[in-house]
């Protein structure tokens, strides 16, 4: 009776988790118009999550472009189709490559900052002075960051795109010997605007929303200890990054059965 009693608070207090994650992801959204009105305050987070993460994103798409273009030339040239490598190199990274590790490396340096932040001011009790004058923190502090983060992603994610896709043509055409208008062209003609470019668009989006508010849930809820913002930071990278891999197999399920 008592192990079944234990699972049963268990199960109560995940449940309860579970409520209290989704009563502060409506709120945020409630908030929509109010950080809208003060669109700074959202600017300003774009630029932290997003200016500043902007190195490490280019720097990895960069050096994914290198392994795409060396594994993909030499898969394709044991079918003949060598001149194909500028559309697989495009196809991976605006459907699948591009979305994902963004946004690994997203909850890697800015959702970490995000939950340490929030963390600090909550240990520093920054947010029961906001509470004590009025200011609700979730409308001033939350959800500016919210929005910030699901804007600055699928950014972050047409940019690693973009440079992965010249990275795989200094390793195809400048390094190989791909003809460049075989490259060129073969990209035109496979890539879709809609259904492949547009489908990593909405994958970004969802991960910028899920990172996000992953990171900022842990900070909001963490405990007032350095112990507490440490352990916060690290539930943060590690549930962000196996939602950011589950909603991937899912969405990429929905997306080619329709």
């Amino acid at each position: 009776m008592m192990r079944l009693a234990n699972l049963g608070f268990q199960v109560r207090s995940k449940l309860a988790d579970l409520g209290a994650t989704a009563r502060l992801f409506g709120r945020l959204l409630g908030h929509t118009p109010a950080s809208f009105a003060r669109f700074g305050l959202v600017r300003d987070q774009i630029y932290f999550l997003g200016n500043l993460s902007l190195a490490i994103i280019a720097v990895s798409g960069l050096f994914v472009g290198f392994v795409l273009g060396l594994q993909g030339y030499y898969t394709l040239q044991r079918y003949g189709s060598s001149e194909a490598l500028g559309l697989l190199v495009a196809l991976s990274l605006v459907r699948e490559l591009g979305p994902v590790v963004t946004a690994l490396l997203f909850a890697g340096r800015a959702g970490t900052a995000l939950t340490a932040e929030i963390g600090l001011m909550k240990a520093g009790e920054q947010l029961a002075a906001m509470e004590m004058m009025a200011v609700d923190p979730e409308r001033r502090v939350l959800a500016p960051r919210f929005w910030g983060g699901v804007i600055a992603m699928p950014l972050l994610a047409a940019v690693f795109s973009a440079v992965g896709v010249m990275g795989g043509w200094l390793v195809g055409v400048g390094m190989i010997g791909v003809d460049d208008g075989a490259f060129w062209s073969q990209m035109q003609a496979g890539v879709d605007v809609w259904l492949d470019v547009g489908n990593g668009v909405i994958k970004s989006m969802v991960f910028g929303i899920a990172v996000t508010f992953v990171a900022l849930y842990q900070g909001y809820t963490a405990q007032p200890t350095p112990e507490g913002v440490s352990h916060a930071t690290t539930r943060t990278v590690v549930m962000a990054s196996l939602l950011v891999l589950g909603l991937d197999f899912v969405l990429t399920a929905l997306m080619f059965s329709i």
